[in-house]
């Protein structure tokens, strides 16, 4: 007898999600365990469309776009990469679709009931073999759960009476959508519904972002255990790197060994762009050029995440390239460590979301007051300019309510003190960047490291970096 499985994978170039079906006269445990075994199951994002409704006023309906395909140059395209909204309430990673989610069960013609729909590409052999395969209709039903699925081009037409609803939530609609010029893309979605709703005094571009945030800023157990494995990718990249690193290395060269430790175990993209600054460059918040050799006085800030089944790390450690603290290192570097383990104890339940950088910015101003780099409180921000924490999950920079912290967060904790040349203070402090991240659970029973694998005190790094590395020949 002729089993059939269906299969989920991401497909290399475009990460779409897939459907492969295999005819097999044998056991398909073993063809199943060639592909990620660990990815979302249909019934978490089930759960999540349940938990949107509970949130939706009566007589209400959210509607959610895919993310547009972006064009790098002439005919190549970035690598997609779903809406991190649609994704959490479908499970799909194709282009050109879109998701209708009701409050209540709607009845429409053909005996129709249902209070969801998606609305994807319809598998098509030619198409597939370029860009990879597609999950169709069918398979949207089978794999992800969704009790309703149709071709994208059906919403063109669909029977939808907008003005019925009471409330239409949505997202601001983006505007730069490429017109591809084929029934059923992005860009005839996002006019087909315009134009129904040109007239519509019902919609609301806020509610529906404030129930996101609210839900996605609490991690279930699946989303943690995808968090955990992200976050040691992470930290085994940022302990490769303190072996390897060296004396005329440049940036790049940093920045691909971190990311080969990232795709050697698993991870599908780095969550952002790699930062790797050293010298005056650890001195620029968001640096990703990247091309600066590293000569032997420099540190080196790594701030580096990867990005695994959605899900991505943050993690910063800042490295001495010669392998040792000088003495002026040595006290702004902790300075920070001391800020930051503060900002962390500070990660508690019922805290409030900013708690964690206001604790961190009382020790450094006072210890920066001490050195005389700083004369008064306020000049505090001439050296350590942004916040202590961010949400993280889908996005590096998660959306949430920055309430109160609460079981299931998942926040940054990541000082910094950032003294660039010619700043108003003694040049032996000049083009010292040192920032310290680390990834935090919120729990019952206090704050949780995720990334505590990777070393944070200055003995630590030096010993470590004493290791012979892989690449070191």
């Amino acid at each position: 007898m002729k089993n059939t499985l269906l299969l989920l994978l991401f497909f290399p170039f475009s990460l779409i999600a897939q459907e492969i079906v295999f005819n097999l006269d044998t056991d398909t445990s073993s063809v199943q365990s060639t592909y990620d075994t660990d990815l979302l199951p249909a019934a978490f994002f089930a759960k999540n469309r349940q938990a949107l409704r509970d949130f939706m006023p009566k007589n209400s309906v959210a509607i959610l776009f895919s993310n547009p395909v972006r064009n790098r140059s002439n005919d190549v395209d970035y690598e997609y990469h779903q809406d991190p909204n649609f994704y959490y309430l479908t499970g799909l990673r194709e282009p050109h679709a879109v998701v209708v989610i009701y409050k209540e069960d709607q009845e429409f013609k053909n005996n129709l009931k249902t209070n969801e729909i998606l609305f994807l590409q319809k598998k098509d052999k030619r198409d597939e073999l370029w860009t990879g395969k597609r999950l169709g209709v069918e398979g949207a039903v089978l794999n992800l759960g969704l009790s309703t699925a149709m071709g994208n081009e059906k919403f063109l037409s669909f029977e939808n009476d907008y003005e019925s609803f009471d409330k239409l939530l949505v997202f601001e609609i983006i505007e730069d959508v490429k017109n591809t010029n084929e029934k059923g893309d992005l860009y005839g979605l996002l006019q087909s519904f315009k134009l129904s709703t040109q007239n519509s005094t019902n919609i609301d571009t806020r509610n529906l972002k404030q129930i996101m945030a609210s839900l996605r800023q609490i991690k279930s157990d699946e989303e943690i255990a995808l968090l955990r494995k992200a976050v040691n990718m992470t930290c085994e990249a940022q302990i490769e790197l303190m072996k390897a690193l060296k004396p005329d290395m440049t940036e790049y060269q940093s920045e691909a060994i971190v990311e080969y430790v990232f795709k050697k175990n698993g991870a599908e993209y780095p969550g952002f762009p790699s930062i790797l600054g050293g010298g005056e460059n650890s001195c620029i918040i968001h640096y990703n050029s990247n091309r600066k050799q590293l000569v032997g006085k420099d540190m080196l800030v790594s701030d580096i995440g990867a990005e695994y089944h959605g899900y991505t790390a943050d993690v910063t450690r800042t490295i001495p390239v010669d392998g040792h603290f000088s003495k002026e290192e040595k006290i702004i570097y902790n300075i920070v460590l001391k800020a930051q383990q503060a900002g962390i104890d500070s990660c508690k339940v019922g805290n409030k979301f900013w708690t964690p950088h206001d604790a961190a910015t009382k020790i450094i101003t006072n210890e920066l007051l001490k050195l005389g780099v700083i004369e008064k409180y306020f000049h505090v921000q001439r050296y350590f300019m942004h916040g202590t924490s961010h949400y993280l999950g889908l996005d590096v920079h998660d959306p949430g309510l920055h309430g109160t912290l609460q079981p299931g967060n998942v926040i940054t904790v990541e000082p910094g003190i950032y003294i660039p040349e010619g700043s108003d203070c003694d040049p032996k402090w000049w083009n010292i960047g040192i920032r310290i991240e680390d990834d935090i659970l919120i729990t019952v029973n206090g704050p949780e490291n995720l990334s505590a694998k990777a070393p944070r005190n200055i003995e630590e790094i030096e010993a470590l970096m004493k290791e012979k590395s892989q690449f070191e020949d």
